[in-house]
């Protein structure tokens, strides 16, 4: 019987809009009430994953950054990390201020962007609907560089996003040069939805992330099950793009949404409904929920 469910969060447990459906919701708690620990597995900031295990109530553990950091709910503490060395961060942000390309740097609870643009104006929209505790926190800062120059903070990761294809391509040959850092190989624009007053807003960009080198969320689940004496073949992972490729290929059964591009819905075992159609709930209630044991 599978013992774990590692599910991403935009683009797979999220709708177009930021939010958890209500059947999503209703699944992951059946699942944990039987005991199955669901981790949710992201490439956002710690407070910001937190915040959403404590609204469905999975507080076993997260994973944050694209598995920089495991972070255990319970005892309120990292248990396991792979930050980006500082020098190599200052490397990037060079680049891509030389080139005049957005970008922003993710510490462990904090946002650093220079402007609200991009991935960061739909978290900023997002944070419209939610309390103040439970914000993700999002910091403008004139000269990043500067900042990460003059503070030692734990740092997850950075992102490029541009809407050209041929400036963001070019961009990404130079950040390829970079040694003992990996970049995230994504061939396909990004697609969020934003609410202007009752109008739908879609925001597309081409984006890219990068970390320290051998950073993913399967060396981070691969980490906690052994910790908890789980077997690869009793997790299930649930994701929507390239940055989920290894925890689903890895997975005892991978799961990839309906709304994932063709090339990535190869990698996975199954294919789902997408995330604005309850993909999540749909593998949870059947493969756990409905007692559906595997070989």
């Amino acid at each position: 019987m599978y013992k774990l469910v590692a599910i991403d969060l935009d683009g797979t447990l999220l709708n177009s809009y930021g939010e958890v459906s209500e059947k999503n919701k209703i699944a992951i708690e059946k699942a944990t009430q039987k005991g199955v620990k669901v981790i949710l597995a992201s490439g956002r900031p710690v407070m910001s994953v937190k915040n959403l295990a404590n609204e469905l109530k999975t507080k076993s553990y997260i994973i944050c950054g694209n598995g920089a950091i495991t972070y255990d709910m319970q005892k309120q503490n990292i248990i396991y990390n792979r930050f980006l060395e500082k020098s190599k961060l200052l490397q990037i942000i060079k680049i891509c201020e030389e080139n005049s390309i957005y970008y922003n740097v993710y510490t462990e609870d904090t946002i650093l962007t220079k402007s609200l643009n991009y991935n960061i104006l739909f978290y900023h929209q997002e944070n419209a609907k939610k309390p103040d505790d439970k914000k993700t926190n999002i910091i403008i800062v004139e000269n990043i560089y500067k900042y990460v120059e003059e503070n030692d903070k734990n740092y997850l990761k950075i992102t490029i996003c541009d809407n050209d294809k041929i400036i963001f391509d070019s961009i990404i040959k130079k950040l390829r040069l970079i040694k003992d850092v990996d970049v995230l190989d994504v061939a396909h624009m990004s697609r969020k939805m934003i609410k202007d007053g009752t109008d739908d807003i879609e925001i597309n960009y081409y984006y890219t992330e990068i970390t320290n080198k051998n950073v993913d969320k399967w060396q981070a689940i691969e980490d906690l099950i052994n910790r908890l004496q789980i077997h690869r073949s009793e997790v299930i992972a649930i994701g929507d793009n390239i940055n989920d490729k290894q925890m689903v290929q890895n997975a005892g059964l991978g799961v990839m949404m309906g709304n994932s591009a063709p090339y990535i819905k190869e990698i996975a075992d199954i294919v789902v409904a997408d995330n604005d159609n309850d993909g999540v709930a749909e593998v949870i209630n059947k493969y756990i929920n409905e007692n559906i044991y595997h070989e």
